[in-house]
C-alpha cells in the first residue's frame, strides 16, 4: 500500500489541485513576463555572442599566446604555462578547437557574472548576520537542488538557448563564491580592524583597504571553485541548446561513440585542471604577500 494511499480522496483532491494552481500560475507568469525578460537578457546574449565570435575568429596562434600569457601571469610557472599551450595545441589538432572556444567563452562570462554578484552578496552576508541566516539557507538549496529541476522553470520562461543555459550554470556555480568571500572577510582578525578604527578609517575605507584586501586569498578560492562547478555543468547545459564541449559529448552517449566521448570530456578536464592550477596559485602567491609584506 503506498503512503498517499493513507489519505482520504479528499486530501488527495486537494493536494492535485494545489499542484495544478502552482503550473497554471507559473504559465500565466511566463505568458505575461516571458518576452520582458527575455528583452531584459537580450545584452547579455549579444555580449556572449559577440564574445564567442570574438574567440573563434582570432587566429588560433594569438588565442594561445593570451592563454600563455595569462597562464604565467597567475601562476609564475614554466610548467603550467607549457602544459597550458601544449593543451590547446593538442585541442587544435584533434579537431576540437570550436567546441573549446565555445565552452571557454560561456565559462569566462559565467565567472565574470558569479563574481559581480557573489562578492556583494558576501560582502552583505559578512555586514550583517541576519542576511547570511536569510542566505545561507538559499544557497544550501542552490548547491544541492538537481540541476535538471531548475531548468524546467528557466527554459519555460527563457526556452532553449545560450541564456538559460547560462542562468542555469550561474546558479549552479555562484554559491561557492558567495560562501567564501562571506568566510573570508568574517576570518580577518578583529585587531586588525580596531588598528583601522584608531587610525580615523571608516566603514568603507576598512572594508576596501583592509577586509577585502585580506579577504583575497579565500575569495579567489571561492573563484576557483565557481570555475570547477561552472565546468562540471557543460554537459548539462547542451542539453538546452549551449554550443561547447557538452554537445559531442552528448552526441557520444547518445549514439554510443566511445572515442568521442572521451577526447571531449578529456578537453574538458584539461580546461578545468589549467583553470584550477592558475587561480590555486594565483591565490596562493596573494596569501604569501600577505603573510610576508612583500612580493
Amino acid at each position: 500500500m503506498s503512503f498517499l494511499t493513507e489519505f482520504p480522496a479528499m486530501g488527495r483532491r486537494d493536494l492535485s489541485e494545489f499542484k495544478q494552481g502552482i503550473d497554471e500560475g507559473f504559465r500565466t507568469f511566463s505568458r505575461a513576463y516571458g518576452e520582458d525578460l527575455e528583452a531584459f537578457f537580450n545584452p547579455l546574449l549579444k555580449f556572449l555572442i559577440w564574445f564567442e565570435k570574438l574567440l573563434l575568429g582570432t587566429p588560433w596562434p594569438i588565442v594561445i599566446l593570451v592563454v600563455a600569457l595569462l597562464t604565467w601571469f597567475g601562476a609564475r610557472s614554466w610548467k603550467i604555462t607549457a602544459g597550458s599551450i601544449l593543451s590547446f595545441l593538442a585541442i587544435g589538432f584533434f579537431g576540437m578547437w570550436e567546441d573549446t572556444m565555445a565552452t571557454l567563452a560561456i565559462i569566462s562570462v559565467c565567472t565574470f557574472l558569479c563574481i559581480a554578484i557573489g562578492i556583494p552578496i558576501g560582502i552583505f552576508m559578512a555586514r550583517f548576520n541576519r542576511a547570511q541566516s536569510i542566505i545561507t539557507p538559499i544557497l544550501d538549496v542552490m548547491q544541492t537542488i538537481p540541476s535538471f529541476v531548475y531548468l524546467i522553470p528557466v527554459v519555460m520562461l527563457l526556452g532553449i538557448g545560450k541564456v538559460p543555459g547560462l542562468i542555469a550554470v550561474c546558479i549552479y556555480a555562484l554559491p561557492p563564491i558567495v560562501r567564501l568571500t562571506n568566510l573570508g572577510i568574517r576570518l580577518v582578525d578583529r585587531d586588525v580592524l580596531e588598528a583601522a578604527e584608531a587610525f580615523g578609517a571608516s566603514n568603507r575605507e576598512k572594508l576596501f583597504g583592509v577586509q577585502i584586501p585580506l579577504a583575497l586569498p579565500n575569495i579567489f578560492a571561492g573563484v576557483n571553485q565557481t570555475i570547477m562547478m561552472a565546468l562540471s555543468m557543460v554537459v548539462v547545459a547542451s542539453m538546452i541548446g549551449v554550443k561547447g564541449l557538452g554537445v559531442p559529448v552528448l552526441r557520444a552517449i547518445s549514439n554510443q561513440y566511445l572515442a568521442l566521448g572521451l577526447m571531449n570530456g578529456l578537453a574538458i578536464v584539461v580546461l578545468a585542471i589549467i583553470f584550477d592550477r592558475v587561480s590555486q596559485t594565483y591565490g596562493k602567491r596573494l596569501q604569501a604577500y600577505r603573510e610576508t609584506g612583500h612580493g
